[in-house]
């Protein structure tokens, strides 16, 4: 009778502890068991919605869930970032953007939304920024664009946001310098404005890529050199600043760590995909490069502190 009360016994503590065990293991083999969505905040048929369509694809194999792309253009992104910061942390509704989308409104502009209104899962690509100016533009370089700038003032330059302004007007105001800002709706207009000499210089997010032998890059607005224009210096080399660059996947603050790991680890395998290479390096001129929540999240506060000199001192 004894025996079997202690046999009884120590089956309830086993039956216990198991117990106790399964929750972890079965949120982490729970995650995810229905479709993921994938915000964009910005118009179909750009750049970054078409690279989210490819990604979604191979991301999906990779969770073995579906994963919807939904467009949410408005705000430079603000829209989107704003839906994506409310939604539940759980996992299920990501952003795919530009951190500038990210880090520029909410130092900027009155949002919803917050630099720690998100935690970075990966970053997938980059946006290849750049100071460009036509072929034959009697200047190669940033250094010589500002002496051919003191001999000859009112130069003109195409840009295409409040963001781009802001970061040449600081290399103007450093330079002691007058730039006229051209506004420009994308690369799709800024492009013939330069060609057709109704500008002297431009901003670009990486169209210029696709008109070699037209367009020159006379300074990277990365934080790195161009990998298509390596002699082309960084801002950052001269003026400590860079621009936001990153195309990144995020989530909701306060999404958990292991479900956090398990999309990194998925977006990871993603990136590797042959069609979305294609896209990538193939078509748009990009690098596919994977970065990690902890090297994305340092190379994230560095980029917010050359942000915020370049808001002191341009507002």
């Amino acid at each position: 009778m004894i025996d079997s009360i202690r046999r009884r016994a120590a089956f309830g503590v086993a039956a216990l502890a198991c117990a106790a065990a399964l929750p972890v293991g079965n949120a982490m083999a729970a995650f995810p068991d229905k479709p993921v969505t994938l915000v964009v905040p910005y118009r179909a048929g750009g750049s970054t919605e078409t690279m989210a369509r490819v990604f979604s694809k191979a991301l999906s194999e990779n969770l073995g869930q579906p994963v919807v792309v939904k467009t949410r253009p408005g705000g430079g992104g603000a829209v989107g970032a704003t839906e994506v910061a409310a939604a539940a942390p759980d996992g299920y509704t990501l952003l795919f953007a530009a951190t500038a989308s990210l880090l520029w409104p909410p130092m900027t502009q009155k949002v919803e939304y917050t630099l720690d209104s998100f935690v970075y899962v990966a970053q997938v690509t980059e946006y290849q920024q750049a100071i460009v100016a036509k072929a034959d533009a009697p200047f190669n370089t940033v250094a010589e664009l500002i002496a051919h700038s003191k001999k000859n003032p009112g130069l003109n330059y195409a840009d295409q946001s409040a963001m781009s302004r802001a970061y040449l007007d600081f290399i103007a105001k450093t330079e002691d310098l007058k730039w006229t800002a051209i506004p420009t709706k994308g690369g799709g207009e800024m492009i013939p404005f330069l060609l057709s000499g109704k500008v002297d210089f431009a901003w670009s997010g990486g169209v210029h890529s696709r008109y070699a032998g037209k367009i020159k890059v006379l300074a990277s607005m990365n934080a790195q050199r161009l990998a298509a224009s390596p002699e082309a210096p960084s801002i950052k080399e001269k003026y400590g600043i860079a621009m936001p660059s990153q195309a990144v996947i995020v989530a909701p603050a306060g999404t958990p760590a292991d479900v956090v790991d398990r999309l990194q680890s998925a977006i990871k395998a993603a990136s590797a995909d042959p069609a979305f290479a294609e896209l990538v390096e193939g078509k748009l001129k990009f690098p596919v490069k994977f970065v990690g929540p902890a090297a994305l999240k340092a190379d994230i506060d560095e980029t917010v502190a050359g942000l915020k000199s370049v808001v002191d001192k341009t507002r």
